[in-house]
This record gives structure tokens, sequence and C-alpha cells, in this order.
């Protein structure tokens, strides 16, 4: 892996929590991600499936992690499945970990080849009365293909059909949202790598450079800073380009007059960031693009102090909607007409600023939260507002990543990278 080593007190904290939720006479089992396949002997670069990743670090291909707090056999309470590491697999493709690479790497003792894996199973599958399989039930999945952990699922629960059946994902979903020290400390780092990413794009962006020059430069700066690359597809969206949401092409020119709106963050250590920015090609805002983004800045502010713990999910989302309706009326975008006939399911404002302003963000770009409980200390959200403008050529979006606190604001992991517009400027002109 290119990113330094993680303090394994990470994941040993991480099992003794899930341990702790789980019922009487049960284990756990999970699974690393496959290796897709293009075509041929092609494959996709390998992504470590977050769940495994959060339990144990473990970071590598064929692997499984099974958790069994009342085994009677201490050694089995945790347990580690790798695939076996030879000279061969050394010469080809780099060795994987020893067993004793993997209890440095996760705290777990008792390490077995994937080989052993079956036996070893009917003995802890004998010992208890319920396994908890790990299903993906996060609000924005959409997954065609069958996982190696369906796969898995569907042998275990033919060949042990007469134990009962929990899922490990509610679990997950409220302990990957509230962040450790330590993962802060990571996504601090991801951030820190953007920030790097950002300010050398200020120096390269002029006139005529095309939008994947503009990508390229963002990756050489996160590959060389130890991350693998961007967190998510990037968006690096010229002139009109900003008012396709999702617009990941990338391949247009950057004209004099236009704004570009980046949505571009690097990864580390599996953890994401997330940064949006929008700068002027030329170095300068024009009166009216200058108006647009100091009003989506203003939201993005006033949004940001309202993540604190206890805020509904629901609610914060409403009362962003007001304070953009009121931006928007200044900015001559809406009247009183079009807010008191507004449809209550679909805002008059959602037709300048129609997607959410915030999510979780961990391992995940979009990581786990349940939506519908309060927000809590050391959660971390994006905040990411932004107006849209087909008519008039652009769009904005702001966007930084934050860390409900205790008590008073969140803390921005971004805090270092320019948003101001003259702080941008000066950047660009200097």
């Amino acid at each position: 892996m290119k990113y330094h080593k993680i303090d394994n007190a990470l994941f040993i904290k991480n099992r003794k929590n899930f341990a702790a939720k789980m019922h009487p006479s049960s284990l756990a089992v999970f699974n690393s991600n496959d290796i897709y396949p293009i075509s041929a002997d092609s494959t996709m670069p390998f992504q470590q499936h977050r769940d495994i990743f959060y339990l144990s670090g473990v970071d590598q291909e064929e692997s499984i992690l099974v958790i069994f707090p009342d085994c009677p056999n201490p050694k089995h309470r945790e347990v580690l499945f790798l695939k076996e590491t030879n000279e061969h697999i050394a010469v080809w493709e780099g060795e994987k970990l020893t067993k004793e690479a993997a209890l440095e790497t996760s705290g777990i003792k008792t390490v077995y080849w994937l080989q052993d894996m079956e036996k070893i199973m009917f003995e802890m599958m004998t010992q208890c009365d319920t396994v908890y399989i790990n299903t993906n039930e996060h609000y924005r999945a959409n997954v065609e293909t069958e996982t190696r952990e369906d796969r898995f699922t569907k042998w275990l629960k033919d060949k042990y059909p007469a134990h009962r059946v929990a899922k490990s994902n509610p679990i997950l979903q409220r302990l990957r949202s509230v962040k450790d020290q330590i993962e802060i400390d990571l996504m601090q780092h991801a951030c820190d790598i953007t920030e790097k990413g950002f300010r050398r794009v200020l120096d390269f962006v002029k006139p005529g450079v095309w939008e994947y020059e503009i990508e390229a430069e963002f990756m050489h700066e996160f590959l060389r800073n130890r991350s693998k690359g961007f967190a998510y597809t990037p968006i690096i969206a010229a002139g009109n380009n900003a008012n396709v949401l999702h617009y990941v092409e990338n391949n247009q020119q950057c004209k004099d007059g236009d704004l570009i709106l980046f949505d571009t963050a690097a990864e580390y250590a599996n953890y994401s960031s997330d940064l949006s920015r929008t700068i002027p090609v030329n170095g300068r805002f024009t009166k009216r693009q200058r108006e647009v983004y100091d009003a989506v800045n203003r939201v993005k502010k006033d949004a940001s102090k309202l993540l604190v713990p206890g805020t509904l999910w629901a609610e914060y989302h409403v009362e962003v909607g007001h304070l953009m309706t009121s931006e928007l009326l200044g900015l001559g975008l809406l009247d009183k007409a079009d807010v008191k006939n507004e449809n209550p399911d679909w805002p008059a404002y959602k037709k300048y600023f129609m997607h959410g302003t915030s999510h979780h963000i961990g391992l995940d770009t979009h990581d786990y939260g349940i939506l519908t409980e309060p927000i809590q200390e050391n959660m971390v959200f994006t905040v990411e507002p932004g107006i849209y403008i087909p008519e008039e050529g652009f769009g904005i979006r702001l966007e930084d990543d934050l860390v409900v606190q205790k008590t008073g604001e969140p803390f921005n992991l971004m805090g270092n990278i320019p948003i101001e517009a003259e702080e941008i400027e000066e950047l660009m002109n200097k």
C-alpha cells in the first residue's frame, strides 16, 4: 500500500464495538471484494470492501474475517483467513500478508490460510446459533453485480440452513458513522493532499487549457503524496458543463470568461475527502459570477453552523432550503410569487439547487449513516450548496468536509483550502 501503516488500535476497537452489539452465541463473517475483470486477462485495480477494512485493516483480496465473541475456543473469537503467500506470488504479484504481518496489521492473533476455511468454519458454526451476514443496505446502493460477499452468503445459508440469520449492516451503519480520532486524522490527511492538488491547479489554469489537463494535474499531485488517486470519479466542468451535476467527461476546453466547477478530491488509506470549488478560467470573476459565488458561500457558511449534535437530517435540509430561497430572491432568480405558489414537495429553490446539501463521508465518499437518527459528535459531513443557471452559462458549487463537535460549530477539515473569492483571484494572479 502507498499509505503509512495505520495504528491497529483502531481496528481492535472497531471489532470490540461491533462484538458488543451482537446477539449471544453468534458469529459474524466479512469478505474482501473481488478483483473485477474487464476482459481477456485485464482487471480493475483492487478496492477493498470497506467493512472488512474497518474491522481488520486487511487490504488485500481473498480475505475473510470472522468475529465470534462467545466461542468456547478462545483462539476462535477473532479469526482471519488469508490467501496463502508463497514465492511464486511474491515474484509475480508481490508478497501478500504473512501471518505475522496480518497480526501486526489487525491485532488478530489467529490467522489461517484460506484453504482451511471450510473445515474451521464447520467447527465454529456448530458452536453458534446465529450468523451475521453482511448485506449492502446503504440508502444509495444500486448494485447489479453479484459480489464475493453475496456468493459467500449463498454458500453459508445453503450449507447451514438451521442457523438463525442476522444483519451486520445496521450495526455498521451506526458504528462507521461516528469516527474515531485515528479516522479523523486519516481524513485530515486526505484533505491535506486535496489542498495540494487544488493549489497546484490554481497555478495551472488559464484560458485554453483542457478539462482533462486539469484532471491530470490533480492526479499528479495526489499520487506523489501517497494517495491512490481520486476518492471518486472527478468532475471538472467548465462553462455550462457545470450544470450537469455528474459531468465526468472532462474533455472540453476552458474558455476566457468561463467558470470551472471542480468536484475532485483525494483518498488516503481508503478514507475519502470530498471537495468542490468553482474558479474563473481567466483569474477574475465577473460582477454577476461574483454575486452568485458569494451567495453560495453564504449558504455554505450558514448551513455548516447547523451541523450540531441532535439535529435531524430532514429538518436540516428544510432549513438550508430557506437559506437558499433567501439568496435566490436576492439574486433575482426567484420572486415572491414563485415562493408563494411553490410545490411543498419540490420547493421553488430546487429549480437552481436540486441536490442535497450534505452527506456522511468516511471510508466511502457517501458513507454509512442512518438518516432518521439525530446527528452525533464526531460524525463527518460534507456541506455542498450550489446554484446552477443554464441560461447564464455557469454553475457554482462549494463544498468542505466538517467534523461535528460536542459543542459549537463543526471543525472544517478543509479550512486551509482557499474558498473566498478574493483569495482565489489573488492566488491565480500572483
